[in-house]
């Protein structure tokens, strides 16, 4: 499977990607740096690995952090998106939301901005 973003079949019932999200991608951009969207077998790597590590969530990933394991996702029956600090124990991977995914998207870039890549 070569498809750069997840497919019905391999998403919950309850998720469409955001069409906001899908204009993004559909512009390249992709690399925020620090934060990249996740795409092909990355992303469904980091799926499978957030059913393993929270099987009592139900989190659909999008973009990585690359300097830390922070992950932002959609969830089910919560509004927005939440980042979660992925590997940590369960019940402290929790660490912040965002409104939506603009708003995501402008942490990120602000995010970008300050970062120096070290």
């Amino acid at each position: 499977m070569d498809e750069q973003l997840l497919n019905a079949s391999e998403t919950p019932a309850w998720f469409n990607y955001p069409k906001d999200f899908l204009r993004v991608v559909d512009q390249g951009l992709l690399d925020f740096d620090p934060w990249i969207i996740l795409q092909y077998e990355q992303l469904r790597v980091r799926l499978n690995g957030l059913e393993e590590r929270y099987p009592t969530r139900s989190l659909v990933p999008f973009a990585r952090r690359e300097d830390n394991d922070d992950v932002a996702c959609w969830e089910k029956d919560r509004p927005g998106v939440v980042i979660i600090h992925d590997f940590a124990s369960p019940g402290y991977e929790d660490k912040q939301a965002e409104v939506n995914f603009w708003d995501w998207l402008r942490s990120a870039l602000e995010t970008t901005i300050e970062y120096d890549g070290e």
